[in-house]
């Protein structure tokens, strides 16, 4: 079991050899005789076929289903049907072969056969004949007005799950031309050497799906850049499946919390309810995440302790972190200290602010090299949930210091100097004017952005001090170590998005709540410039927050929105939307694509999500009950005996059926009608394909 509790899981083609188990100690139950079931082989699981017919479902083996529920007789109206149409059948035959309705049936027997076959055996043979014609008419007859042949269709329905994959969808055979095993993409461009070399590998039990998929993904980048293929054949040649392998050099994760679909770049969630409050579609399928929706990017709400980390947060950052491994994403994910994202051996960058024995820092400037950009970002972590405050006028004043320091130092200041030239401390001002003086005449324009930040130090509007209030907030013993600008630390930038990289930052929540805050702020305003930044978008980049509350921003939402056109998306949990300004909600709701309620939300969170979510035409069918009054002496006795009997009066019903408008979710159901370990979600894809809100029971509960 790993240390965050969940239990070790691997591929079953991952091509881990256990070690033999020691004897159990006295006093445990004996060792099992026999090994637990393997699951399929990296061949089968690649043949297996693949369907999808939306966004959000489960690939894997998934069936298709009508759009619209079919009419369907309930079996006990069948069954009395059926009984009833039998016993008339049976009476009449009874009544025809004692002769009570005559011997009517009998004249085309007499009309067809002869004289003289009288008391012969081909009369008898014929006699026989007849009345199985008339019995098999009877049957027949009785038979479709009974609706036998449905009834026989319901009552013999196999009961065991249904088939993992349809009729239609033909699976390549083992070692045909079209085996994905068989990596027929290099045999077609002439790498038949490599082709087979990998063949042997998956055959051989050594290659795992996180193999496949980064071999998949390198043979890709050929195919663009076909000047790398003599590299690519070289490496497989060499390595096999170990080739191309990530800079981290691992091929797999220590350890995996949820089930994943490498090939198809899914983490499963979690079964759709098949209930009436789902559309008839989605009943009953598995419901998984994957790129194509987290780029719209993802907004869960819910009460602690409702599992969002270890339902939601954790398996999709392990799913990112599988796909960095295969060269196919870059992840960060960002908690409090102590959260359950998963074991230090599955990230290749781990910061932890504040704890003296963290390897990494983070760099306070986002690897920004432009003064004005990196006061920009700044200011929005800084002082972006400030009311009052212009951001803009926020990140002038620090441009109008960290330009200077920059030219006279060749870095921007630290976290102790950058305070110090906020508070206008006057020998940290007078020695940077004296060591840009000594830079020369070139530097004038940077002695006047002194000047004018002097002027306006103090000034009505100023947001030096509160700038210098939040700066007060990171100069603390606890992070005399963390910030460096000097290059003796190894600092963390987002600028490494363009990697497939694998970054957890843990925040010092329990003691520095104010500081964790801010520095959430500066790492979503960094994410949303690096991602949008970067030269090379073919890495899908992600940034996943444990813990959202107080990060947002009117600026950070815009960027937020902007994400899904840079191949990037965010993963932002709250327990309420109280957590964020009043302002922001609605523009957040809007500028993700998908939304998800968990159980236990209250009235005004779940207003909110209705009002996203929006209303659906239903048909309503309105019943009346109206007492029957008779006139006739013999109808008044019966239904006085009626009433005598039942204790009912005798009433008909009037069935009036309408179109309405009515809320796919009301607040009211979303706060007390989601049962625990569940939540519901709505999709949408980056390209523009949406998801009604599903109810989906949770992967993990019961």
């Amino acid at each position: 079991m790993d240390t965050d509790g969940t239990h070790e899981t691997r591929p079953p083609h991952s091509g881990h050899i256990p070690r033999p188990a020691a004897p159990p100690p006295p006093g445990l139950p004996p060792r099992p005789s026999h090994a637990p079931a393997a699951g399929p082989t990296l061949g089968d699981w690649l043949r297996f076929p693949r369907s999808s017919d939306g966004p959000g479902v489960w690939t894997y083996g998934h069936v298709p289903r009508a759009a619209e529920e079919p009419e369907e007789t309930p079996t006990r109206q069948l069954v009395s049907g059926a009984l009833i149409s039998l016993l008339a059948g049976l009476l009449l035959w009874s009544l025809l072969w004692n002769g009570y309705l005559g011997g009517f049936w009998l004249w085309p027997l007499y009309m067809f056969t002869p004289d003289s076959w009288a008391g012969t055996l081909p009369s008898v043979v014929a006699s026989y004949i007849w009345y199985a014609v008339v019995a098999a008419i009877l049957v027949i007859g009785f038979g479709r007005l009974g609706r036998w042949p449905e009834l026989g269709r319901r009552v013999l329905r196999s009961r065991a799950a249904r088939p993992l994959h349809s009729a239609g969808q033909a699976r390549p055979e083992p070692g045909g031309p079209d085996d994905p095993a068989r990596w027929p993409q290099l045999r077609a461009a002439g790498l038949a050497e490599a082709a087979d070399r990998l063949e042997g590998e998956a055959g051989g039990g050594r290659m795992s799906d996180v193999d496949y998929a980064r071999i998949r993904r390198a043979w890709e980048s050929v195919r663009v850049d076909p000047t790398r293929m003599r590299a690519f054949a070289d490496a497989v040649r060499d390595k096999g499946a170990g080739a191309c392998a990530h800079p981290s050099g691992a091929r797999d994760l220590p350890v995996r919390a949820a089930r994943h679909d490498l090939l198809a770049r899914q983490v499963l969630l979690g079964t759709v309810e098949d209930g009436v409050r789902n559309p008839y579609s989605r009943r009953g399928t598995s419901l998984a995440l994957d790129p194509d929706v987290l780029g719209t990017s993802l907004l869960a709400v819910g009460p602690s302790g409702t599992g969002k980390t270890r339902r939601l947060v954790r398996p999709v950052v392990e799913s990112l972190a599988l796909q960095a491994l295969a060269g196919q994403a870059a992840v960060v994910a960002v908690g409090a200290a102590g959260a359950q994202l998963g074991p230090d051996a599955a990230y290749d960058v781990v910061v932890r602010v504040g704890d003296p024995a963290s390897v990494y820092d983070l760099d306070l400037y986002g690897g920004a090299t432009d003064p004005d950009e990196a006061a920009t970002l700044l200011a929005e972590g800084f002082v972006g949930d400030v009311p009052g405050i212009d951001v803009r006028r926020a990140a002038t004043a620090l441009a109008q210091l960290l330009g200077p320091f920059r030219a006279a130092y060749g870095r921007f200041p630290a976290v102790p100097e950058l305070r110090e030239l906020l508070d206008q401390v006057p020998d940290a001002f007078a020695a940077l004017r004296r060591d840009l003086a000594r830079a020369g005449a070139a530097e004038h324009a940077m002695l006047r952005e002194l000047d004018a930040r002097t002027r306006q130090h103090g000034a009505h509007g100023d947001p030096g001090p509160a700038l210098a209030d939040r700066v007060a907030l990171l100069d603390r013993p606890a992070f005399a170590g963390f910030f460096d600008t000097t290059g003796q630390g190894r600092p963390f930038s987002l600028r490494a998005l363009e990697h497939p990289i694998r970054v957890r930052v843990d925040l010092p929540e329990r003691g520095h709540a104010d500081a964790s805050r801010m520095l959430a702020r500066l790492l979503l305003a960094q994410f949303n410039a690096a991602a949008a930044g970067r030269g090379d978008r073919s890495l899908f980049a992600f940034l996943a927050f444990d813990d959202a509350s107080h990060t947002l921003t009117p600026e950070t939402v815009r960027g937020v929105q902007r994400l899904r056109s840079a191949h990037a998306g965010v993963l932002l949990t709250l327990r309420t939307l109280d957590d964020v300004p009043e302002a922001l909600r609605t523009p957040l709701l809007g500028a993700v694509g998908c939304r998800m309620a968990f159980s236990g939300v209250t009235t005004w969170d779940g207003k909110r999500f209705a009002e996203a979510w929006g209303t659906e035409w239903v048909e309503a069918r309105d019943v009346t009950h109206r007492t029957v009054f008779a006139d006739q002496p013999l109808t008044r006795l019966m239904h006085s005996f009626r009433k005598l009997v039942t204790g009912k009066a005798v009433t008909t019903d009037a069935v009036t059926v309408r179109q309405v408008e009515r809320e796919r979710w009301s607040a009211s159901d979303l706060a007390h009608a989601v049962p625990p370990g569940h939540a519901v979600l709505s999709l949408t894809s980056v390209r523009g394909e949406r998801a009604a809100p599903l109810l989906v029971r949770l992967a993990g509960t019961a």
